[in-house]
């Protein structure tokens, strides 16, 4: 009995050390979280931020049409690959979202990203509502956009100035699209 005593104030003084550092560490996270939000910083960026122009790119769709990064109209911009499971789940959905004439065909990019044999069935599928272009990992497109994960879909508008600017980088397919005609 004279022993358990000592060790129950230890084991008590242990864990009000841990609560109290815990909270410390709970304090600096906060902290940390307001910093990076107040300076705009995203934590997980997977593409270009809203608002920043896109970098230059000139490609050829599968069709053999030429696309720049010079837009008239507001665009929808999507990057997709034959090897990523979310990207099969999400194709669907994607091209019900755009089909319907909601959005002009010309007003819909695809850019597929790997092997051109892997992609054939997403080009087949796309081809119909949107401008596909194939490439690598390391082509024009995706430099452009600074896509680092798949999928992802924006929208892009003319910024004024002859260059196009990210109006949204997280274009939720379960929402009605909307497009201006």
């Amino acid at each position: 009995m004279s022993v358990l005593i000592p060790v129950l104030v230890l084991v008590g003084a242990l864990c009000a050390l841990d609560l109290i550092l815990t909270l410390g560490v709970v304090k600096r996270l906060r902290e940390h979280t307001e910093m990076l939000a107040a300076s705009g910083t995203a934590v997980d960026t997977y593409t270009i931020n809203v608002g920043a122009s896109v970098g230059e790119f000139d490609a050829v769709t599968v069709d053999g049409e030429r696309v720049t990064q010079r837009v008239t109209d507001e665009t929808l911009v999507a990057f997709f690959s034959p090897t990523c499971g979310p990207c099969r789940d999400k194709l669907p959905r994607f091209v019900e979202h755009v089909s319907g004439g909601r959005f002009p065909r010309d007003r819909v990019l695809v850019t597929l990203v790997g092997n051109p044999e892997e992609s054939a069935s997403f080009i087949e599928r796309l081809r119909p509502v949107a401008l596909v272009v194939s490439e690598r990992s390391d082509g024009d497109l995706a430099t452009a956009f600074q896509v680092k994960a798949f999928p992802a879909v924006l929208k892009v508008a003319p910024d004024g100035a002859g260059g196009t600017v990210v109006t949204a980088n997280d274009v939720r397919l379960d929402r009605p699209a909307v497009a201006t005609a």
